[in-house]
């Protein structure tokens, strides 16, 4: 076994068998393995030793041009080692097969290498699965990436950001990585949006109000696209919304940075994912699924060495590029980028203000870029249902796919679950209905109808005589009866399903007005039609989307 240790300095004196290091700062290091900092390649001192047995230290230093013996002076002189360096962060990395391990020291602060080398050797003895690394989630601030104008999702995006589309009867998009976090005992957390942030704001003040504790702080706060003196610019893409807001990120005191995207949709305990950057001492973490051929051009794909780092990165190749990618056998030989990130702090800041300051997106260009510098980047597998719903066609298959018996990821786990705001509304009322294999939100009222496969959003009113199959209904913001109606300025029919209308693979948006009589299948199969958006539909993908706040009138046939 091999323990390598690398060690910031700016005087090292040699004393018998082990290093010191000294410096000029009063800073007492109390927590050793309370941070995570850049690995450096200098190697300063190397540790050689067997399980069980005490490990002996000789100091070396790889400089051509002044060789250095084995007790610590210098080729022709008796002098002590006395150098004068810019202070690196200190990381003890230890190295055991195809395992890793490592044993942090936070960065300019006095350190007892002895101090040290009894943490090796507890690891030596004990595994390197018992080092002791800080467990804490306090320290670890989440930031989720709201995303553009969210055009793969038009016309659910239309007056909403992409986080506050609507999902699973009574969710919205951005319930899913909150409570993820939350799940995770993660809850320092900021959204960063530009586009039509109003709803996403009022349902995160409703539902996330109070997540701290009279002994923890807690947030979750959307950060919205501004201009300031030294920027005048919008978000460019995912890292320059980061960048920013850089300084807002720093005052946190945060020494991680977990990233997420807005329109995913899977079950993860984060800090899992987070001790395993830890354990690793990676520069940067990214969470990764196997894929097949198929999907794996529309990912960022990952090549991986046999520890799990990170030797390649290329965004949705194609032809002989991703034939080069493959890293396991069929039928998953491919390992894709989830968009979900861990960054040390520091790291994150040097990228984004030094190294890759003109660079906008983190998958294609942060990553790869940061992957060529020689930063440890390191992957973490996710072995557990992960989604894309960014697009339509994904959005309306995911939402289905959960009305399955063996569904793949499930509302109703009671040890993870997903969080919304509370809105105290009445139960559902069925009257002389039939449902199959449907989920049926808060609130709502069907008489007597057929609901099939579908998804019934909160508030929903469906009027007698309907047939809704495959079909997506969003629900309402608010009630609304015939007599209301009837005092609104051009308002010809309350919010809901009219008498006698029939909806196939559809997907209906918030408080929408069906009339009568209509039937809404796509009956001529289309794939695409954008030529009626001020008609209030339009049909992507075969699926019929019915624009929020739209009126459908009696008699319509789409």
């Amino acid at each position: 076994m091999k323990w390598t240790i690398t060690l910031p300095y700016t005087r090292t004196t040699t004393n018998s068998r082990f290093v010191k290091r000294q410096t000029t700062s009063r800073e007492t290091c109390k927590d050793l393995y309370g941070k995570n900092l850049m690995h450096m390649n200098r190697k300063i001192a190397s540790v050689r030793g067997r399980l069980g047995e005490t490990n002996k230290v000789r100091a070396s230093h790889p400089n051509d041009s002044e060789p250095w013996s084995e007790n610590g002076e210098k080729n022709g002189g008796n002098q002590t080692v006395s150098k004068k360096r810019k202070s690196r962060p200190t990381v003890v990395s230890i190295m055991n097969g195809g395992q890793h391990g490592y044993t942090l020291i936070n960065d300019n602060c006095d350190l007892d290498f002895d101090d040290v080398k009894k943490r090796i050797d507890s690891i030596a003895k004990n595994g390197i699965d018992k080092c002791e690394i800080s467990a804490t989630m306090d320290n670890v601030l989440s930031i989720i990436l709201g995303g553009g104008q969210g055009t793969r999702l038009y016309p659910l995006t239309e007056k909403r950001a992409k986080p506050a589309v609507p999902l699973g009867a009574n969710y919205r998009l951005i319930d899913i990585p909150v409570s993820n976090c939350i799940n995770s005992d993660i809850n320092k957390i900021y959204c960063l949006t530009q586009f039509n942030s109003a709803s996403l704001n009022r349902h995160i003040s409703r539902a996330y109000n109070s997540i701290g504790s009279h002994y923890k702080s807690g947030f979750v706060e959307v950060l919205a696209a501004q201009q300031s003196q030294d920027n005048k610019a919008w978000f460019q893409g995912t890292a320059d919304a980061v960048r920013q807001y850089q300084w807002l990120f720093n005052d946190s005191g945060c020494d991680e940075y977990l990233i997420l995207s807005g329109d995913h949709l899977y079950r993860m305990d984060y800090k899992r994912l987070i001790m395993h950057h830890r354990r690793t001492c990676a520069d940067i973490t990214v969470s990764a699924i196997p894929v097949d051929g198929d999907r794996a051009k529309s990912f960022g794909l990952m090549k991986i060495d046999i520890n799990g780092r990170v030797i390649d990165f290329a965004e949705k190749p194609k032809g002989e590029e991703l034939l080069r990618m493959a890293v396991y056998d069929e039928p998953e030989p491919y390992i894709a980028s989830m968009g979900v990130y861990v960054f040390s702090s520091k790291i994150m800041k040097d990228l984004l203000t030094i190294y890759c300051e003109d660079k906008m997106d983190f998958g294609g260009e942060i990553i790869p870029h940061a992957t060529s510098m020689g930063m440890h980047v390191q992957s973490y597998i996710h072995d557990d249902y992960w989604e894309d719903i960014g697009t339509i066609k994904s959005f309306y298959n995911a939402n289905l796919q959960c009305n399955e018996d063996d569904s793949p990821f499930s509302f109703y786990d009671v040890d993870a679950p997903i969080y919304t705001s509370l809105r105290f509304l009445p139960p559902t009322k069925m009257l002389g209905s039939q449902v199959l294999k449907s989920t049926i939100g808060d609130g709502c009222y069907i008489h007597k109808s057929k609901i099939k496969n579908s998804v019934v959003g909160l508030r929903s009113s469906i009027s007698e005589n309907c047939i809704i199959e495959d079909t997506l209904l969003l629900g309402a913001d608010y009630y609304e009866n015939e007599e209301e109606c009837r005092l609104k300025d051009e308002c010809f029919m309350p919010i809901g399903v009219g008498q006698g209308t029939t909806i196939r693979n559809a997907i209906v948006d918030k408080n929408a007005r069906i009339g009568n009589r209509c039937y809404i299948t796509n009956s001529k199969n289309v794939e695409e039609d954008l030529s009626n958006e001020k008609r209030g539909w339009v049909i992507k993908d075969y699926i019929v989307i019915i624009f929020k706040d739209a009126t459908i009138p009696d008699g319509t046939i789409i």
